[in-house]
């Protein structure tokens, strides 16, 4: 599987989750490593820009991601 593009680099990964190194590698292997589309920072950055993306916003808040497309 193809490790989405921005992981290495993602502000989440690398400030919010740096001292849960397990936690963050089961989110990444879900959401980088597997199903990306379904990441809600990814889906902000792709509709909105990497702007909008909010710093706390988690990989599994795909209704709040729809929240803040929706509102642009």
């Amino acid at each position: 599987m193809a490790e989405r593009e921005r992981v290495q680099t993602c502000p989440f990964f690398n400030d919010k989750m740096k001292n849960m190194p397990a936690s963050a590698e089961l989110m990444k292997d879900k959401y980088c490593r597997g199903d990306f589309a379904s990441c809600a920072r990814y889906m902000v950055l792709k509709a909105l820009g990497k702007e909008k993306v909010p710093s706390d916003l988690f990989p599994n808040e795909a209704e709040r991601a729809r929240r803040i497309i929706s509102a642009g």
